[in-house]
């Protein structure tokens, strides 16, 4: 019985540290290349709701990146993007979105 309760909490929290580590990957991500056109971030990230997020960073983040390739106003993110890094990194800007979501009543520090 111990030993079975030691694999689950060890198990629990080595799925925590590493959620944990993608959500701040996420976060600088977002403060390295997303921060600069969208100032504190606060109107972007609390914008949509979990679900929503995860709908827009559903297959590496493909409909975020065609929104702001379609939009001239985004010409500066254009690159970024289309970049094999956009596709790397995605996966953790998604957790930090979904984390931090208007429903999450959570707040980033973008500093």
């Amino acid at each position: 019985m111990k030993k079975s309760f030691f694999v689950l909490l060890s198990l629990a929290i080595f799925v925590l540290t590493t959620l944990d580590a993608r959500v701040y990957k996420g976060q600088k991500e977002y403060i390295e290349k997303c921060k600069k056109c969208h100032d504190n971030g606060e109107e972007i990230v609390f914008l949509n709701d979990k679900h929503t997020w995860k709908k827009i960073m559903k297959s590496n983040g493909e409909n975020l990146a065609k929104l702001h390739l379609e939009s001239k106003k985004a010409e500066d993110s254009w690159k970024y993007f289309k970049s094999k890094n956009y596709q790397k990194k995605s996966k953790h800007l998604k957790d930090f979105l979904v984390e931090y979501a208007k429903d999450s009543a959570k707040v980033p520090a973008l500093d």
